[in-house]
């Protein structure tokens, strides 16, 4: 499979989960509601955001958040695939990386262009610690970042097996 198929699969695949997932929640949850599912580690929540990963600029007091984070995911919707173009066809860690990466962005900037805001539903915690809330979108960035830092890994490695 071509590296902008494999990319491009996964992306789409994301993206379906984490605007079904949402859809879900706002379905059948009330906003700021919380459903227990595991006591003590695990709810169900629906919660929104304005601002990005752990709350970073969710605040009610300013109103360019959205504009500020479409534009930061359009350009970094370009960079991820100026990356793609550069990944040798072979480097399935970085492709589904880039791929992951790009399906979690386009399933927030999806919430972003419609909502104004990303919906959130997903509250891990211990006891009164708790995780900031997330959802499929975060993790499957998340989850690219890390197949990212094992392809430069692996890439690293295997350039110094070649001196």
């Amino acid at each position: 499979m071509k590296k902008y198929s494999l990319a491009g699969l996964i992306a789409a695949v994301i993206i379906i989960l984490d605007q079904v997932t949402k859809v879900a929640v706002r379905n059948n949850l009330e906003l700021w509601s919380s459903k227990t599912i595991i006591p003590d580690y695990f709810n169900l929540v629906y919660v929104v955001n304005k601002g990005a990963a752990f709350g970073f600029l969710n605040r009610s007091d300013i109103n360019w958040q959205r504009t500020f984070f479409i534009i930061v995911t359009v350009v970094s919707l370009a960079a991820i695939t100026m990356l793609l173009k550069s990944t040798k066809d072979k480097d399935y860690f970085q492709i589904s990386g880039l791929g992951c990466i790009l399906g979690g962005a386009v399933g927030n900037l999806i919430d972003r262009i419609i909502f104004g805001e990303v919906t959130d539903f997903l509250d891990i915690y211990a006891g009164t610690h708790h995780w900031p809330a997330f959802n499929v979108a975060d993790i499957a960035i998340c989850f690219g970042a890390i197949a990212m830092i094992i392809s430069v890994y692996r890439n690293k490695s295997n350039a110094s097996d070649t001196v």
